[in-house]
């Protein structure tokens, strides 16, 4: 009997996310810092002749299980790049909301290529795993090896693995989806347009928890304003978590609407998400550790 194998599918939270400018193909050149939640979805493949996929979960509702969906896409974007290979039956329990900025399908596209890359005994560092993440969505490629780094363009460009301490920190989502492509196109920035000052702060080597703390309320998420302008509930989420005890920072997270409190321990990132339960019972609430 074939075994089957499993893969979690972390969020992605991005610390920071800077705009630098959009680029005559249209795409927006950035720069982000993102980290990995211990929370996500989790992808099991049996694997055999025909692909499919099926979803479940309390998020799964949300989800297409049809061929526009990332783990379908991402295993085509593979198939096409590397004849012969076993795919199989998917099962995606989906855990984390959809439009939602935490990069839930990308990682759950990312997962798919290394069932898959295990079915098939192909290497994790194989060339063709990134191509395939890169053909399949612009945050695929830094879900493929989830962990604290920097990412950058469209998406394309990965950084090494940064040493991130463990972020305690609560996750807030309003059960409010909004699309990334409305987000950037209230940018308004032209084709070929830089944005003077746009910068990220520089990472050292090493650098100690305060400093991280430091460099991370130095940065900011240039997608925040326009998606407020979209969806004003992620100011009140911000709102919420910047008058809890403890929260050293809050910010949003990828084009929204999640938003992300830090916290210096365990105990206050607890205490937050109870408040922010009890006076938000319909909303999305998860303490996580980022590292």
């Amino acid at each position: 009997m074939t075994d089957v194998l499993a893969e979690r599918a972390p969020a992605k939270i991005n610390l920071t996310l800077h705009v630098l400018g959009r680029r005559a193909d249209g795409f927006h050149e950035l720069d982000s810092l993102v980290a990995f939640s211990g929370f996500g979805d989790t992808l099991r493949l049996l694997p055999g002749k025909a692909l499919s996929l099926a979803v479940d979960g309390p998020t799964a509702q949300a989800v297409g299980a049809d061929g526009d969906n990332l783990v379908l896409r991402a295993a085509h974007a593979l198939l096409a790049r590397r004849e012969g290979l076993t795919t199989g039956a998917f099962l995606l329990t989906k855990r984390l909301p959809v439009a939602a900025g935490i990069g839930g399908g990308s990682s759950d596209a990312a997962a798919a290529l290394r069932l898959i890359a295990r079915a098939n005994g192909i290497a994790i560092d194989d060339p063709v795993l990134l191509d395939a993440a890169r053909a399949t969505g612009s945050d695929v490629p830094v879900c493929f090896r989830p962990c604290a780094r920097r990412m950058a363009g469209a998406g394309e460009r990965i950084g090494e693995a940064l040493d991130l301490p463990p972020f305690h920190a609560v996750l807030v989502n309003p059960r409010v989806g909004v699309e990334t492509a409305r987000v950037f196109a209230a940018l308004a920035l032209p084709r070929g347009e830089g944005v003077a000052g746009a910068e990220h702060p520089p990472l050292a080597s090493r650098m100690s928890r305060a400093q991280w703390l430091a460099l991370l309320g130095a940065a900011r998420n240039d997608l925040e304003a326009p998606a407020l302008g979209i969806a004003p509930v992620i100011g009140e989420a911000l709102a919420l978590l910047r008058g809890a005890h403890g929260c050293r920072l809050a910010r949003m997270s990828g084009s929204g609407a999640t938003v992300f409190g830090l916290f210096d321990n365990r105990m206050d990132a607890s205490r937050a998400a109870r408040m922010m339960l009890r006076g938000r019972p319909t909303w999305w609430v998860r303490p996580a550790l980022l590292r």
